[in-house]
């Protein structure tokens, strides 16, 4: 199943007992399944029990000397846990060597995948019912303002400008904002407290095949300062937001030095319905008050651009975007 690999470039950081370590959780059968059905792909114990056809204890022990090798990472949302293999540092390289060798018109790993197949398209289905069940709110909401293929032309525009190579998408909902860049950024990740949207993210991202961007279970108001990302994107969140600076305070730590801002809400309208129906905290976001909270998280509003929608309807909303960046040099504290 495994062929030897022909070499094995070192890292010079790394320790020779990391190497083992690596060596021997990847060196058994069942884990070297698991790796490969993991790689760039959320699976949870119950999808991969049932691939692989073992019991939840054998699954676990496996995933359990996996993650302590760190070659998988496991990620809680709510009452499941999903586990996939990481996409950085040496270990991924470690990863790209050895599952590079699989051959996987072995029998044992064909079977695997067209079981993962059938896992995806289950997950597609059910995120498929959940967005019917709820697509007469949204599309409600989207036909009182310019077409969603205008807002996107002019995000790419703006969010482009600096040309960043990884993305983090504050609120990611359906996932649709990963799907907007991910042919321009090697790396991205959405967030969202919405197990259900997270479900419909994967599936769309699934179907898109864009396998390096990813979606968690998180909070803006706690977000990991150890990642940095160039381009960080809140598209129509802000509304709904209860502290939105310090929800901008906490994106300011996941910014990296020259990364950029990207704010997309509705400029102030007076639609009492969105407040009282789909639990918008604002009636829309007025530039001066992006300022002041630009300036409490230690942004400069660099830009800002407002689409009307059209003249004939009245009384629509009007979609602003704001972009944003570090305020001064100083402003940037990989520590802070």
């Amino acid at each position: 199943m495994l062929k030897a690999p022909s070499s094995l470039t070192e890292n010079s950081a790394n320790k020779l007992d990391d190497s083992v370590l690596w060596l021997r959780a990847a060196g058994e059968q069942t884990r070297l399944r698991l790796l490969a059905l993991m790689d760039r792909v959320d699976l949870t114990v119950s999808e991969l029990m049932g691939i692989l056809d073992q019991s939840q204890p054998r699954i676990s022990r496996h995933l359990k000397l996996l993650v302590e090798a760190g070659l998988t990472e496991r990620f809680q949302e709510g009452a499941w846990a999903y586990f996939r293999n990481v996409d950085s540092g040496p270990e991924r390289k470690f990863l790209n060597v050895i599952l590079k060798e699989l051959d996987f018109e072995d029998p044992v790993l064909a079977v695997d995948r067209e079981k993962l197949d059938a896992v995806r398209e289950q997950r597609g289905r059910r995120a498929a019912d959940y967005f019917a069940a709820n697509a007469d709110q949204w599309d409600k909401i989207r036909s009182l303002h310019v077409a969603e293929v205008d807002v996107e032309a002019e995000m790419l525009s703006l969010g482009l400008r600096s040309n960043p190579k990884t993305i983090l998408d504050l609120g990611t909902g359906t996932g649709r904002i990963l799907e907007l860049f991910a042919g321009h950024m090697e790396r991205g990740l959405g967030i969202d407290t919405s197990h259900d949207m997270l479900a419909v993210a994967r599936a769309a991202l699934a179907r898109g095949q864009h396998d390096h961007m990813q979606v968690r279970f998180g909070d803006v108001y706690k977000l990991d300062p150890s990642v940095r990302y160039d381009l960080i994107v809140l598209h129509q969140v802000v509304h709904f937001l209860e502290d939105p600076a310090l929800a901008l305070r906490q994106a300011k730590r996941a910014l990296s030095q020259n990364g950029k801002i990207l704010i997309v809400d509705f400029a102030p309208h007076e639609f009492e319905f969105l407040r009282e129906e789909h639990t918008h905290r604002r009636l829309g976001i007025a530039t001066e008050q992006i300022e002041r909270w630009f300036s409490l998280a230690g942004f400069e509003l660099e830009q800002q651009k407002m689409l009307a929608p059209d003249a004939s309807l009245d009384g629509a909303l009007t979609v602003a975007l704001w972009l944003g960046s570090h305020a001064d040099d100083e402003g940037f504290n990989p520590i802070d």
